[in-house]
């Protein structure tokens, strides 16, 4: 063997004894606006951005098309876990959940993975685990989630109802403290927090003083867990993304939500590593969370599940974003925005949903042209007929995708 490989194979066994073991935690407030974070410039939250960044983001999907999705609670979530709008997941509301298990949650995707990873869930309700994430069903080849502290809306005996639902903010309180117990101590390496109280504030209180001060705790709350983070980072060989972000935003008086109202689809992400410029262009979305967390994790994806996902990391590098169909007679423009003019933009094209229905999508390869392009044109007449179509575009960094119905 020549020197030159010797110097390459101890390089790389040097990175593999020096790498640090990397985890991620993220945190769900429920039902808390951009406006509001930023008005109070809640500390935790702002510290957390101070090592990373800050940034408004959006959910409800795209207004007036076939991802349009409500500004829901539920929903909310699976928008996150899947990395997929309604039109996808099919969560469709807080009730009757029947969600499209073939998209898989980011949880799947950590236990699909060769090297073995540890998963929390710290949770006052327990269907987040259950039902949205599918613990233990066959759909989701028998998810596990190794640590669970959930399922505390049904202790009635530790957490009597109170009046305005204030025993929900105790049971955040026990939740919060769980999950920093619980990272100090069993450091797993995938993580999810939810805190609810919050929602349940504006819903009755509204704007004002009583919905600022459950805010200002639920930071508070937030602190423990950023503090054990700091705590692993700083006494064993481990590095922490954590991300914090709310499901929705609310209507202007802060009583409600579920519409496609400014108030209502615009949040925000707060995170603690570098995020690159697509972070910054004022387009990141709730379902940019999922994808970036499994490029930090170094997560490994199926071509045909990853190109079902909506959501474009904001770590590292991309190549390209905001992709729009435009269509005339038979011709179909695919357009998109260039991040990276020196990348290669290979064009799929799919003529049914088989995906959706926990089958395989025949893709069918159309060409490869330079991003800096940013637009081709599709002749449909090329294409098997349908009423239907997906299309793929995929770079060395990202890809996008979009629908097409006729």
């Amino acid at each position: 063997m020549k020197p030159f490989y010797y110097f390459i194979l101890f390089s790389f066994l040097c990175f593999q004894l020096t790498a640090k073991d990397r985890k991620a935690v993220f945190i769900i407030i429920d039902g808390v606006p951009a406006y509001q974070i930023e008005r109070l410039h809640t500390p935790a939250i702002f510290d957390i951005a101070s090592k990373g960044a800050y940034g408004r983001a959006y959910t409800g999907g795209e207004i007036g098309w076939y991802s349009e999705t409500a500004t829901i609670s539920a929903i909310g979530y699976t928008n996150l876990l899947t990395s997929t709008w309604s039109n996808k997941h099919d969560v469709n509301g807080n009730s009757n959940l029947k969600p499209n298990y073939n998209y898989w949650s980011l949880f799947r995707i950590a236990k699909e993975q060769p090297k073995v990873y540890k998963t929390a869930i710290y949770s006052s309700w327990s269907d987040n685990r259950t039902v949205l994430l599918g613990e233990g069903k066959p759909e989701t080849n028998h998810l596990k989630i190794n640590i669970a502290k959930d399922g505390y809306d049904q202790d009635a005996i530790h957490f009597p109802h109170k009046e305005k639902d204030l025993h929900i903010f105790d049971i955040d309180e026990k939740v919060s403290i769980e999950a920093a117990k619980s990272i100090r101590e069993d450091a797993p390496d995938l993580s999810w927090v939810y805190l609810w109280y919050t929602d349940d504030a504006g819903h009755n209180e509204g704007n004002g003083a009583v919905f600022d001060e459950y805010v200002r705790k639920a930071d508070k709350q937030i602190a423990r867990i950023w503090e054990s983070i700091k705590y692993r980072e700083s006494h064993f060989d481990e590095e922490w993304m954590i991300v914090v972000t709310t499901d929705h935003g609310r209507t202007e008086n802060g009583y409600s939500h579920g519409g496609q109202s400014s108030c209502e689809r615009t949040t925000w992400i707060s995170t603690n590593v570098p995020v690159n410029k697509y972070f910054r262009n004022e387009n990141v979305a709730i379902i940019d969370i999922a994808p970036s967390i499994c490029r930090f994790m170094g997560f490994s994806i199926p071509d045909p599940v990853l190109w079902e996902q909506d959501g474009i990391p904001f770590t590292g590098k991309v190549d390209i974003c905001d992709m729009k169909t435009r269509t005339f007679d038979q011709t179909v423009w695919l357009y998109w925005n260039c991040l990276s003019k020196n990348a290669e933009v290979t064009i799929y094209a799919a003529c049914d949903n088989k995906f959706k229905e926990g089958q395989q999508d025949e893709w069918i390869k159309l060409d490869v042209v330079r991003a800096s392009k940013e637009k081709y044109q599709v002749d449909l007449n090329s294409l098997p007929s349908s009423k239907f179509y997906k299309f793929a575009l995929v770079t060395p960094n990202n890809h996008l995708n979009r629908w097409l119905k006729k």
